[in-house]
């Protein structure tokens, strides 16, 4: 036909690839309503999206709004690895455009886009040729991230591949929210629970408290009746003294072996505290007060070395120099050398040793200075890269079958609820060392007041 009018056979065409679009959008929105894990939604529905419109490379950007900021959340592409995880703020770029516009925008060449961010491309060694970027909005309509879909093999993204994306988009959003919502409900749910189970296990550690305080009370009365006894008694003295003897080792041990009890039960109900505390997202409210560091990671690995002793592992807390008293939430940081140690335990096998250094430099402004540095040294496995370079970000992976990640969860709480930084060396076969620093110079905060 000489009118512009489509021949018949590229109608056909048209109608074949309108079938199988509209056919694979039915298929994905009947994966995404049954789709609960929030990466699982985003990673199938990109890589839907990228098939239907026959195109190389794909990103899902959310909007992060505790930090107002735009992220990759998931990447499909050769540059995937790099571009997962960066952020933009939400005036950058096309993305940023598109996000306080709500409105589709298709750039058919992008060397005619003069806000298209190039610095991703230059950093990135990349060329972006096409793209088209896709607002995602919730059910009140709100913008909750974009869509982009790059470098289409034919070079032109036609009004089919941009209606078809805008569908897509349209149950991508949907299946996110309801993602979120899930997780919400399933976090209300765990928070529950653990409620119940603390109440529980304080109502359990009540009475091994209570009888541990008494069985030092009586103790000692006992020791103080018997000294009475024997005075009374006139015994030889070399009667009174292998009495005596008899019961030294009681005498010397009764007192640390109930602390030790006490200590631990406080422990685990400090324990159910920050598990719920992780949970829920929330850090209480540090109490700063001097206090020796060493001493405090002496005493938390304390609780561990029988653990370690039978699992034939050796630990320890080494102080590098001179380590001053300073302002720390001791139980913050009881907790956050607990869940090193116990952690590095379970990367390590019978042989291997798990050490936390201590060291201090006083000089300088945190970071560079001014800090208590704590390391956790341990000859393990190690982990590889992309487990590592997760750990402690939202998107941190667990190595331990049925693994929470709530021990790491509650390490970078402590951190962060002291100001500090945190960062992780490993190597497969050789081992890790997880370390952060904390300010030295931090006033002294009241005592919080009692429930």
């Amino acid at each position: 036909m000489g009118n512009g009018q489509p021949t018949d056979a590229e109608l056909e065409r048209q109608i074949a690839l309108r079938d199988r679009q509209l056919s694979a959008v039915a298929e994905l929105a009947g994966q995404l309503s049954g789709v609960t894990e929030l990466d699982q939604t985003i990673r199938e529905a990109l890589r839907t999206s990228l098939q239907l419109v026959d195109a190389h490379a794909g990103s899902i950007i959310l909007h992060d709004p505790e930090t107002d900021r735009l992220v990759f959340r998931y990447v499909i592409g050769e540059k995937a690895d790099e571009l997962i995880g960066l952020e933009m703020s939400v005036d950058q770029g096309i993305a940023g455009a598109v996000f306080a516009s709500g409105k589709t925008r298709v750039s058919e060449d992008m060397s005619k886009e003069q806000d298209h961010a190039r610095e991703f491309d230059e950093q990135l060694a990349y060329k972006t040729q096409n793209m088209v970027t896709v607002p995602l909005k919730n059910h009140e309509g709100t913008c909750i991230g974009v869509m982009q879909v790059l470098n289409q093999s034919d070079g032109h993204f036609d009004e089919h591949d941009v209606s078809t994306l805008d569908i897509l988009a349209s149950q991508v959003a949907s299946a996110i929210e309801a993602a979120r919502l899930q997780e919400e409900a399933r976090l209300a749910q765990v928070v529950h629970f653990i409620g119940d189970i603390s109440h529980d296990v304080k109502n359990m550690i009540t009475p091994v408290q209570t009888s541990a305080e008494t069985l030092l009370m009586i103790g000692q009365d006992t020791f103080s009746q018997l000294d009475d006894t024997l005075r009374a008694a006139g015994c030889d003295d070399a009667l009174e003294g292998d009495l005596r003897a008899i019961l030294q080792d009681l005498r010397e041990l009764l007192p640390e072996m109930v602390d030790l009890m006490l200590d631990g039960a406080d422990a685990v109900q400090q324990r159910m505290a920050e598990i719920a505390a992780a949970v829920k997202g929330i850090v209480s409210q540090p109490h700063f007060e001097k206090a020796d560091v060493v001493n405090v990671a002496q005493r938390a690995i304390s609780l561990l070395s029988h653990q370690a002793e039978k699992a034939g592992l050796t630990i320890g807390v080494q102080a590098v120099g001179a380590v001053r008293e300073f302002a720390l939430d001791k139980k913050q940081l009881y907790n956050a050398v607990y869940n090193l140690v116990f952690n590095a335990m379970d990367a390590c096998e019978s042989g291997a040793t798990i050490t936390v250094r201590i060291s201090a430099r006083p000089e300088g402004r945190f970071p560079e200075g001014g800090y208590c540095q704590v390391d956790c040294v341990d000859t393990g496995s190690g982990m590889p890269e992309h487990v590592r370079a997760k750990l402690f970000t939202e998107d941190a992976i667990s190595t331990k079958p049925m693994g929470t990640g709530l021990g790491t969860r509650i390490i970078k709480n402590v951190v962060d609820a002291h100001e500090g930084v945190i960062w992780v060396e490993s190597e497969e076969g050789v081992g890790t060392t997880i370390s952060f620093r904390i300010p030295l110079d931090r006033e002294e905060t009241p005592a919080p007041a009692e429930d």
